[in-house]
């Protein structure tokens, strides 16, 4: 699938410049940062994805984990304790 689009002149010069800093063709980095943007989106929407289903489940089963809890679950990971997460509990 071929598609073109139109850089303002300001993108197309600093594409420009970053594909002589690299030696590298304009074309190679437009397109790296095109898989670069799609791979991260990929990776967001399924998050969001799985969130979701994880908020529907809850919903459905009833459980939850408190503020207090999970604030205090995200303080040790924060200070480098590998522990699994809080259980859930209604």
């Amino acid at each position: 699938m071929a598609t073109s689009i139109k850089l303002d002149a300001a993108l197309q010069d600093r594409v420009r410049r970053l594909a002589e800093l690299h030696r590298r063709t304009s074309r190679s980095i437009m397109l790296e940062a095109n898989s670069q943007y799609v791979e991260r989106e990929e990776k967001c929407e399924t998050l969001k994805q799985e969130a979701m289903q994880v908020w529907r489940d809850c919903q459905t089963a009833g459980t939850h984990v408190t503020h207090e809890e999970m604030d205090a679950y995200l303080a040790k990971l924060e200070a480098g304790d590998d522990l699994g997460p809080p259980a859930c509990h209604y």
